[in-house]
């Protein structure tokens, strides 16, 4: 049975996201180490392309539920609308728990987005990322079954977790 992910988070006020080098754990919104499973493996050896979505998920989960019950309107009517997913390099089983680093790309008037970096548990901060993805969160009236706008509270928690910028970066 799988763990719960194991979490870091660190906040910021910034929202433009810096390069992809030399980032550690402390330069995103929030980091959460997820174990692979043998079933998220495929006949190749590696991590299958649409599990990772399932670990991005249970990363995701992790990230959402810290928020607590201030924010729980908006976590219980986000919905994924967009998945964008750029494989850049295989991961194993050996490569668990994955350190997947996230934070908030930006907002609109109904939906958000959260940027994502996939690497090993054993690559080094400043590695390339394996996996580089991004998942648009729309925000649902769940009883009208429409899209409701952001409200200012919303806006500014959200801005909260946006990605920090690299010191010199």
């Amino acid at each position: 049975m799988p763990t719960s992910p194991s979490v870091h988070h660190a906040r910021s006020q910034r929202h433009e996201p810096p390069s992809t080098t030399g980032l550690g754990p402390n330069d995103f919104a929030f980091v959460a180490e997820v174990g692979v499973r043998w079933s998220d493996m495929d006949a190749f050896g590696h991590i299958n392309h649409a599990r990772m979505v399932t670990l991005m998920e249970e990363a995701r989960i992790a990230w959402l539920l810290s928020a607590g019950e201030d924010y729980a309107p908006l976590i219980t009517s986000a919905m994924i609308v967009h998945v964008d997913i750029r494989y850049q390099a295989q991961l194993r089983h050996d490569d668990s728990p994955l350190r997947i680093g996230m934070w908030i790309k930006g907002f609109r008037s109904v939906d958000f987005t959260i940027g994502y970096e996939i690497r090993s548990g054993v690559a080094d901060d400043a590695s390339r990322p394996a996996c580089v993805a991004s998942t648009q969160m729309a925000v649902v009236d769940i009883e009208k079954h429409t899209l409701r706008r952001l409200s200012p509270t919303e806006k500014d928690y959200l801005s909260t977790w946006s990605r920090r910028l690299v010191a010199g970066g």
